[in-house]
């Protein structure tokens, strides 16, 4: 018997979470699979290293049996049919109540961008998961207000766990922490899979980070495993994969394949997007140099030609196809700011509902009424559009990897809202913050990286500002110490209480340093205190 160890401090109820049964399940997981998990992470290597060579992606050759197939993925069960709108969020408790109850179709119970792996948050976030599978979930605010779940239909819950290129260090198996996708999958798994099938529903996922079909298939063998050893019939798990990298996106069909008989769908999001691409892409010069984060939508050419590319790919193999997020926060106090982003949020709706998408992601309540209102209209009666091929396009290669097409500029104030956005994003995160509502926008881990990737980006192909300044360390040094002198001002003596000197550190590690992180929540972990 392997031995498993719990280094984590006390959380509140974890003896009903980290059972020996639950814990020997896990275990049993990471055994079996570590091995390939680390191969994977090594391909990842090899893949990137050749792309630096090339400069070039395309698709495999020797899949092109699979692209050219005639096959589909399993049927969807009945309350994953309809997608038309569906709300992500962390898994703390308040957080879990208000999305169950949002009138969203489904809940993606996110223990990855949206959370941080504080053992608080891996643990909790599992607490009140069962608790809301079973419908025993309640909260009271510290200001006295009541929070319990409505009698109405509750989104679906589909729990996004950490991607594969995560250790969860407070876990351990023989002394090496166990990978924390498989803790995050193996505990939800093991003790609500049972329960939520007999509740008329079923384990359900979304996979994040994913670069390979290969990486699909560990992902399928491990529910296959999981499912046979606790007496699930085979196929009852259904996942949803994020296509968020760049390599991914030349192989969706390959990952639907892989999954066929666990498949749901694919997700078409954007700031790990172009975070992938400016990772992979990093020594490739001014041809995949993007402009201001907030100049590169949807509307862009490369980026119109990788969700028509998902939408056909998933519809051709019975699949759905989930479109991206909707940030905004509405203001309680600005009609004006609320009037202007939500015609935004509205337009993005309507195109991803006529490009053919079954459904989208919002990240507020006050947003699903919008979007179902969009999807009502296009769906009507219907439940999803698998009917619809999608655009008649042909997406190549050259077409994904068209960046120049984004147009747009480099700005001073782009690269200001980088500085803030990833100083504040960091330093929630270190206090266990992953959900963090700055300037009426939701950010999570993938605005981050895509904050401090670009400011790598400009710095390293020396790009200059739209006033002609050249984009230097110590620009950006004095951008972040500017940042931080305003936030001192706003914060007074709260300041001295947070993590911004951590967070300064560590952001200015990452957005300068001569090689490339691969995820700044990786050096940030080596931060957390608990």
């Amino acid at each position: 018997m392997p031995e498993i160890r719990v280094t984590g401090g006390a959380v509140e109820r974890a003896e009903e979470i980290l059972t020996p049964a639950a814990l020997e399940f896990v275990a049993g997981l990471h055994t079996r699979f570590v091995a390939r998990r680390n191969e994977l992470l090594e391909l990842r290597q090899q893949r990137r290293a050749e792309v630096a060579r090339t400069k070039r992606l395309d698709f495999l050759a020797d899949t092109r049996e699979v692209r050219d197939g005639d096959w589909t993925v399993a049927g969807a069960p009945e309350d994953l049919r309809d997608r038309r709108v569906e709300m992500t969020g962390p898994t703390d408790r308040k957080m879990t109540i208000n999305a169950l109850n949002s009138g969203a179709r489904v809940w993606l119970a996110d223990l990855e961008d949206a959370s941080t792996p504080h053992w608080s948050n891996v643990v909790g976030g599992q607490v009140n998961l069962y608790d809301a599978i079973r419908r025993t979930i309640s909260f009271t605010s510290p200001e006295g207000k009541e929070y319990a779940l409505a009698d109405q239909r509750l989104a679906t819950i589909v729990l996004r766990p950490r991607g594969w290129h995560f250790d969860e260090r407070h876990l351990t198996v023989d002394g090496e922490p166990v990978v924390g996708a498989l803790v995050d999958f193996g505990l939800y798994f093991f003790h609500n899979a049972a329960e939520l099938i007999a509740r008329g529903s079923g384990p359900y996922f979304y996979l994040p980070k994913m670069e390979s079909h290969l990486e699909a298939r560990l992902w399928n063998d491990v529910f296959t495993a999981a499912q046979e050893q606790l007496g699930i019939p085979h196929g009852t798990i259904r996942a949803t994969v994020l296509i968020e990298t760049i390599p991914a996106a030349f192989e969706m069909d390959e990952i639907l394949y892989e999954l066929r008989d666990h498949a749901s769908g694919l997700n078409a999001g954007r700031w790990d997007y172009l975070f992938s691409i400016i990772k992979y892409f990093r020594e490739a010069g001014a041809d995949f140099v993007l402009p201001d984060r907030s100049a590169v939508t949807m509307a862009a050419p490369f980026m119109r030609a990788y969700a028509q590319l998902l939408v056909r790919t998933c519809h051709r193999r019975g699949a759905f196809a989930i479109g991206g997020m909707a940030a905004f926060i509405p203001s309680r106090k600005d009609a004006e700011v609320n009037e202007r982003a939500f015609a935004k949020v509205r337009e993005d709706k309507e195109r991803e509902a006529g490009d053919g998408f079954d459904g989208s992601w919002v990240a507020h309540p006050d947003l699903v009424p919008l979007c179902r209102e969009v999807f009502d209209g296009v769906l009507g009666a219907k439940p999803n559009q698998l009917d619809n091929p999608g655009k008649d396009v042909t997406v190549t290669a050259d077409q994904l990897l068209d960046v120049r097409s984004a147009g747009g500029a480099v700005t001073e104030a782009g690269l200001r809202s980088n500085v803030h956005v990833g100083l504040l994003y960091v330093e929630a995160w270190l206090r266990g913050n992953g959900a963090v509502g700055i300037d009426n926008l939701m950010e999570d881990a993938a605005t981050a990286e895509i904050s401090r990737s670009q400011i790598w980006q400009w710095v390293h192909n020396q790009v200059e500002l739209d006033t002609g300044k050249p984009i230097t360390p110590e620009l950006v040094e004095e951008f972040i110490a500017a940042e931080l002198y305003d936030i001192r001002a706003a914060l007074g003596p709260d300041y001295d209480s947070r993590r911004f000197d951590d967070a300064s550190r560590i952001f200015t590690e990452v957005a300068l340093a001569d090689d490339f992180q691969e995820f700044l929540t990786l050096p940030a972990y080596d931060l957390i205190r608990d």
